[in-house]
């Protein structure tokens, strides 16, 4: 796939289904533990896997031709092209997404970096063009995203669930508008009570 063409950005529920690796060095261990965290059923196929993840299902072995059909999102971590290219050629054939690390031409999807708060995910992406700069855009954001924001997205959450409950439609209401009001900083001042009765004043306001 051309790192030139414009990508669609999407989060891929996998919890449950099987996932394959195919490569057993440090690479394919962290995407292993990315896809174990997300709940996924891992299996890692390389002749040498040396410290795989818990959870993840080993197999030493080399990869068999035609096996990326059996699995609904592959990816491989290998330092042999002619592999990568094997993998890639059957994902595709089966209709089966496919991503090779630091090897664009084999991938039908990319990875983004990617930066989790509790609930919150930010993802970076370069569409391919540098995994370094993704990276380092993490490790910025990252120091953005404290715990306080844990704590903000339960606090919405609440209050919509509770409008919700309620009948009441959470579409149009002023939630920018709460959210630009100071809520963030009573909530790292530890005034988590206060932020909440600000929310619901510029909610009430807006479904007036």
């Amino acid at each position: 796939m051309p790192v030139e063409e414009p990508q669609y950005p999407v989060q891929l529920n996998v919890a449950g289904k099987p996932c394959l690796v195919v490569g057993g060095g440090p690479v394919a261990a962290r995407k292993a533990a990315g896809l174990v965290a997300a709940g996924a059923a891992v299996t890692m196929v390389a002749p040498d896997v040396a410290d795989p993840p818990a959870g993840v299902t080993v197999e030493r072995r080399p990869y068999r031709s035609g096996e990326a059909a059996g699995f609904r999102l592959v990816i491989t971590a290998t330092d042999d092209p002619a592999v990568n290219r094997q993998v890639f050629l059957d994902a595709e054939a089966a209709g089966v997404w496919v991503n090779s690390a630091d090897d664009p031409a084999n991938c039908s999807f990319t990875l983004p970096a990617v930066v989790r708060r509790g609930p919150i995910t930010v993802t970076v992406a370069t569409g391919g063009h540098s995994p370094a700069l993704a990276g380092w855009l993490k490790t910025r954001f990252e120091g953005e995203l404290g715990p306080e924001y844990e704590v903000l997205v339960r606090l919405l959450a609440e209050a919509r669930e509770d409008l919700r409950s309620r009948g009441i439609a959470t579409e149009g209401l002023s939630w920018h508008e709460a959210l630009d009001s100071g809520m963030l900083d009573l909530v790292r001042a530890g005034r988590v009570a206060e932020a909440r009765e600000r929310l619901q004043a510029c909610l009430s306001s807006s479904s007036d």
